[in-house]
């Protein structure tokens, strides 16, 4: 199941590399190798997204974690109020692994219609 090179992610789960299966159907080796290309820089495993959820609580920067994928409002609203009196930073925590597949799966996407676009 993971003998794909494509598909040789540092910190792959089972559940990413299942997705990224289905998502790149229909794609050429070219465009292919344009999709690890770009999906590779872009991806967060679910280590960095429990290191990012660890800082932002331990340092008092609630939010980090939403900063990191893209999630500004999230992060300024976690910010101001101490990542909802640290429940919504305890939630993140626990939920590491959900925040970095939903992160992962949009990027995948974006590579996808990137990769498309190359002839």
């Amino acid at each position: 199941m993971f003998e794909n090179p494509n598909f040789a992610f540092p910190g792959a789960t089972y559940e990413e590399i299942a997705f990224l299966r289905q998502a790149v159907t229909g794609l050429t080796e070219s465009q292919m190798s344009a999709f690890q290309l770009y999906y590779s820089s872009k991806r967060k495993s679910e280590s960095d997204m429990l290191m990012y959820c660890i800082i932002g609580f331990a340092t008092f920067l609630h939010g980090f974690q939403r900063f990191m994928i893209g999630q500004i409002g999230m992060g300024l609203l976690f910010f101001f109020t101490l990542g909802f009196c640290f429940i919504g930073s305890i939630v993140d925590l626990a939920n590491h692994k959900t925040l970095a597949l939903e992160y992962n799966k949009e990027k995948a996407f974006e590579c996808y219609q990137m990769a498309k676009l190359r002839a």
